[in-house]
């Protein structure tokens, strides 16, 4: 299966379908809040991505490669939880929602990114990480956060850890289509893998993982080689265009994003789903090049 790349034409029964739903003729099903982490590391291409490829059997999402990442946990939203860096209300800021929200997404997304790679973003205190979690004991540890036996506050204050918030960037934010019987509201973080960590291959819903280039797995998505969902083929190519790791996290400081809701929008004599202004230059300098 090919999956096309935006911009693509709807077919008429699409767009009529998401038109009963604009005009109330049909209930939306209510989305899950989720964070994902695009882990970057060098490469003699630009900077490499960390991308799983989900098993097929998944009810969303199902063979797609996607980032580290997955749904808020009610036990998220701790307050409690052992934190340094950029505080709730300045993540609040950047991510455009409200404190409470802002805590359980970063905490979401350093829990799943741990759960789904076996990469660690916390440390003893603010200027150090953690170096190694390759050992027995941590994958014991990362396997009850997975099911859920561990909460991350308890993990944290156990391990004498802070969670290093401060090696987050936010990059986007994205809400599946109103006509999905699935759906997320997905925030979207940026990371640099830290020194001495390495990825491991862990993650039950997973049957591969890979780091690639991102340019390399943009031409591969664009050839059919790999599936992905157009937020992370866009996003994939918005990262692609920086020289380095270190230039994707430098341009994640201070940055604030809005969450985008793909809807119907004119494309030649049909219609396509809208992606965010910013990213219309992205994909239109790829077209171009």
């Amino acid at each position: 299966m090919r999956v096309p790349i935006p911009p693509v034409p709807l077919p008429d029964h699409l767009v009529e379908v998401a038109r009963e739903y604009d005009e109330g003729r049909r209930a939306p099903v209510e989305p899950r809040d989720a964070a994902t982490v695009i882990l970057l590391r060098p490469s003699a291409h630009g900077p490499a991505v960390y991308y799983l490829r989900r098993q097929v059997s998944m009810e969303f999402a199902g063979g797609m490669f996607v980032y580290p990442g997955g749904g808020v946990d009610p036990r998220d939203f701790d307050r409690d939880v052992a934190w340094d860096g950029p505080s709730p209300a300045e993540w609040a800021t950047r991510l455009g929602c409200d404190e409470e929200m802002a805590r359980a997404l970063v905490c979401a997304a350093v829990r799943e990114t741990f759960e789904e790679s076996g990469v660690l973003l916390a440390g003893p205190h603010a200027h150090e990480v953690v170096a190694d979690t390759t050992g027995a004991d941590w994958e014991a540890d990362r396997a009850a956060l997975e099911s859920r036996e561990l909460a991350m506050t308890e993990f944290l204050t156990r391990r004498g850890l802070v969670l290093r918030t401060d090696l987050l960037g936010a990059w986007g934010a994205w809400l599946t289509p109103i006509f999905e019987p699935k759906r997320y509201r997905t925030w979207f973080f940026v990371a640099l893998l830290p020194e001495g960590q390495r990825t491991r291959d862990v993650s039950s819903e997973s049957s591969e993982v890979t780091w690639l280039p991102a340019a390399d797995a943009v031409a591969m998505a664009e050839r059919g080689e790999m599936l992905m969902l157009p937020p992370t083929y866009l996003t994939s190519l918005e990262v692609a265009g920086h020289g380095s790791p270190a230039e994707v996290v430098d341009a994640a400081q201070g940055r604030t994003v809005q969450m985008h809701m793909p809807a119907i929008e004119p494309l030649e004599e049909g219609w396509t789903l809208s992606i965010p202004d910013h990213l219309r230059s992205v994909l239109a300098g790829r077209a171009g090049s």
